[in-house]
């Protein structure tokens, strides 16, 4: 192999490793209520909860994001260019649910609805559509979330 094939592969090997590195640089853990866990991925930083899963033509499903904020507020959330249905549900600093969106359908044309709640929450969970009502989460329920969480 001559030199100039051995710097392409080289660079080709790099492009692919931080491609790799980035797409996939979200942090995962699990999320349980009661014996139902949940493999999520975190959004504790802006750029992260503004992506969100957007863009994302399946999620698996027993998956989700859960998107982790600085401290409690009245976080609104919306659809776009979000291309599957998800339940999203609203957790308070106490690990408690305060407030669930089932069947938030994509938005398809804008201005997008922005789904609100008259409560703070500390963290929003985003799982597939059917979920909820499936596991049977409720307002009230307890969640488990992980220790650097807590």
């Amino acid at each position: 192999m001559d030199k100039r094939a051995v710097w392409v592969l080289g660079i080709l090997f790099i492009l692919i490793v931080l491609l790799f590195v980035f797409k996939n640089s979200g942090v995962q853990t699990t999320v349980c209520f009661s014996e139902n866990c949940f493999d999520v991925e975190i959004a504790e930083d802006d750029l992260e909860r503004k992506e969100g899963l957007m863009f994302r033509e399946v999620l698996r499903e027993d998956s989700g994001m859960l998107f982790v904020f600085p401290g409690e507020d009245k976080y609104g959330f919306w659809m776009k260019n979000t291309l599957i249905p998800l339940d999203i549900i609203w957790i308070d600093e106490n690990k408690k649910v305060i407030a669930i969106k089932e069947n938030a359908l994509p938005c398809e044309e804008e201005p997008c609805e922005i789904y609100v709640i008259d409560e703070k929450a500390l963290y929003v969970l985003e799982i597939n559509v059917g979920l909820v009502e499936r596991v049977g989460i409720e307002v009230g329920d307890s969640v488990r979330l992980p220790s650097d969480y807590q």
